[in-house]
């Protein structure tokens, strides 16, 4: 199925208190670029994240986003520094005893010290912290792949349309091309006896001359090709597999082939579905520039 590189997919997972929320947005870009932003604590887990997301997306910029919250009981730790408390008690007793004042020293005055009681994150599981980020990555990333699964249909019908009306197109100029040579037998014998002022014409002479002027202005070899590269690009769109790259190239290659009909063709009426057939390539091609 074809697959626009715009999206945004969200994802959440929670477990034990601990939940991680995933969001992931996509653009369209020539390779694949993954730029991820996460809590630094969870730093240890970027690598394994980038190569699940690189899995699912061959192709696109690509920001990860991660948030993570920890609700647990065992989440954080008071930890008490004896060695501070009993330099503050020290302190203290020197400041009453210099000073004659109360002695009212107690727990929660020295509590009260900077730095006494710190408050710690206790170290995290981090298989336990993977298990959970992985599912909410995932949940993302479905949610992701079905937005630009359904604006990746909606191009390829719009890129099936034009490929028919492309054929359309083609398929006057094929019947217009044996036309070419006959105009131009008859403009050029009316033209001699115009310049001659006679009726006689040699007709090997002009039989020479129009089989070197069908020779110069055929076309047939590329239409042949272009509607062969407008068939593989059909095929293309109906596969399920990123196809970008290729429907880049062969939209190259159909400039390629209706630029040369258009230095061939000597004719205006071709002229103007060659200028036709090229405003829809570039539309096309502005089309492909956002598929996976």
């Amino acid at each position: 199925m074809i697959k626009s590189m715009t999206g945004f997919g969200r994802g959440e997972f929670a477990q034990g208190g601990k939940e991680f929320t995933v969001e992931i947005k996509t653009v369209n870009h020539r390779y694949s670029d993954v730029f991820i932003k996460m809590p630094r604590q969870m730093g240890f887990l970027e690598d394994k994240v980038r190569e699940l997301v690189s899995k699912g997306i061959s192709r696109g910029k690509i920001d990860v986003f991660i948030t993570y919250y920890n609700y647990s009981d065992d989440s954080k730790s008071v930890i008490f520094d004896e060695v501070l408390a009993k330099t503050y008690i020290s302190a203290v007793e020197a400041l009453r005893d210099k000073f004659a004042l109360s002695d009212d020293i107690s727990v929660s005055l020295i509590a009260k010290f900077p730095d006494v009681l710190k408050v710690e994150q206790n170290e995290e599981d981090e298989e336990l912290l993977w298990s959970i980020l992985k599912i909410a990555v995932k949940n993302a990333l479905s949610s992701l792949v079905k937005m630009r699964e359904n604006e990746g249909e909606g191009l390829k019908n719009v890129l099936l349309d034009r490929a028919s009306y492309i054929e359309g197109i083609i398929s006057e100029i094929s019947q217009r091309a044996p036309e070419v040579p006959k105009e131009y037998k008859n403009k050029l014998e009316t033209r001699i006896k115009e310049l001659l002022d006679q009726q006689t014409i040699d007709e090997n002479r002009i039989a020479m001359e129009v089989a070197v002027f069908a020779d110069r202005c055929s076309i047939d070899e590329e239409l042949v090709r272009l509607a062969s590269h407008i068939g593989q690009m059909r095929e293309a769109l109906l596969i399920d597999q990123p196809v970008g790259r290729k429907l880049d190239f062969l939209i190259q290659e159909m400039n390629r082939e209706i630029n040369t009909i258009g230095s061939k063709a000597n004719d205006l009426t071709i002229t103007r579905n060659v200028v036709e057939i090229k405003s829809e390539i570039e539309k096309v091609r502005e089309q492909i520039q956002n598929i996976e």
